[in-house]
């Protein structure tokens, strides 16, 4: 495990030319979003998601949510989107806001959870733009700590519960909120809350 300092706003190419590598390969990249430190993996590599969830000891009935670089990137992880949900998606994208729609059956089962639903977002945090522009495929953003742990707020703390199983570490200072995204179900219609976070 390696930890290299990025600035938050104006993330060096060489150091994300180097996550972006890592990530393609198969790799865990932990990295700061615009809420808590997430785990970025090839939302495509079946094995690096499986990864994910041995570095987190997490359920493998808990699905994995993903970012992308444009709303025009759900066309390959979506079976829709409600018409309505544009403008949640106009309203609060880029932002801390995770849209749960549902899942193309190609994608990879690891991903869902054994459930038909995938949780998408489009992260407003530049270092978290650049890697899905840079690795161009939807990375995986799940928080970067065990689960039930508590949340990542620096590399150090995401050092310290899960260092020995991912590859690399982007520091990016403290995180600016120790609140998560809010999650919305727009899978069957009407949007429902499944959890409260930034986004009010």
């Amino acid at each position: 495990m390696e930890i290299l300092s990025i600035d938050p706003v104006q993330p060096d190419k060489a150091i994300l030319s180097k996550a972006t590598e890592i990530i393609r390969d198969g790799g865990l990249v932990a990295f700061p979003t615009e809420t808590v430190y997430g785990i970025a993996a090839d939302a495509t590599n079946p094995s690096a998601i499986k990864r994910i969830y041995e570095a987190k000891g997490r359920k493998k009935s808990k699905p994995i949510l993903v970012l992308i670089s444009h709303k025009d990137d759900l066309s390959c992880l979506v079976q829709y989107v409600p018409k309505r949900v544009e403008r949640l998606m106009d309203a609060f994208w880029p932002g801390p806001l995770t849209l749960v729609f549902p899942a193309l059956e190609t994608l990879p089962r690891e991903l869902l959870g054994q459930g038909t639903t995938i949780g998408v977002r489009h992260s407003s945090a530049s270092v978290a733009m650049a890697l899905c522009n840079c690795v161009e495929t939807p990375i995986t953003a799940p928080s970067a700590n065990c689960s039930g742990g508590v949340e990542p707020l620096t590399a150090e703390a995401v050092a310290d519960q899960i260092g020995n199983s991912i590859d690399l570490i982007l520091d990016g200072g403290p995180a600016p909120s120790d609140i998560p995204s809010t999650v919305v179900d727009v899978s069957n219609g009407a949007p429902r809350l499944i959890r409260s976070g930034c986004t009010s």
